[in-house]
């Protein structure tokens, strides 16, 4: 379980096909304090810490989450949010984030604000009954709120801090990110489909 705050940006370093899985070497200042078989989000995507080595950890993709997520794409110079799990003891300043990704979406724009950015994503409409006006959203890791609610399209707003500490600086036009809609609102979408 997540909050969507981001710790870290991790660089990907190195990539290794081993069956139909992939292995990612992952670089960060986050290294030093992890854990074997830790859960460690990446980009949103809940991935097992399986070897650590100075700046450098690992972990393994298996072909449902290359299909379902943008870690297809990723290559060395790739840039990936990282969040360590919650902390029970801890504050939620997010919201609740699974590490699940639902699906992915494509940048449309990015236009910059004088101050901030305003980023507009394209989604399939499948999604529609999940995204509500001011909701939350997880968008490759990072805790966000949607506006401007489309059918098949939401737009962000990235304050300074949030634009120089994740990777959405090196986000543009046509890129895939990574889309966890808001658990609760999937559990009551599930709960009045079944009911009719």
């Amino acid at each position: 379980m997540f909050t969507g705050i981001i710790e870290s940006v991790g660089e990907i370093i190195a990539i290794e096909e081993s069956g139909s899985n992939r292995i990612f070497q992952v670089s960060s200042s986050l290294a030093p304090e992890l854990k074997i078989d830790q859960s460690l989000s990446h980009n949103g995507v809940c991935l097992t810490v399986e070897k650590i080595s100075g700046k450098t950890h690992q972990v393994t993709a298996v072909q449902e989450t290359l299909d379902k997520t943008n870690l297809g794409a990723w290559k060395p110079g790739t840039l990936v949010n990282l969040e360590r799990c919650m902390a029970m003891n801890g504050r939620l300043d997010g919201h609740i984030v699974q590490g699940h990704v639902d699906g992915t979406g494509t940048c449309l724009s990015v236009s910059d604000q004088g101050g901030s950015w305003l980023f507009r994503f394209q989604t399939d409409p499948s999604f529609a009954p999940l995204m509500i006006e001011k909701g939350s959203i997880s968008l490759n890791g990072i805790s966000l709120t949607i506006f401007d609610v489309a059918s098949n399209a939401f737009s962000v707003a990235i304050i300074p801090y949030t634009f120089e500490h994740t990777n959405m600086k090196s986000l543009q036009a046509g890129d895939r990110v990574n889309l966890e809609f808001d658990m609760i609102g999937k559990y009551v979408h599930r709960l009045a489909t079944l009911r009719g």
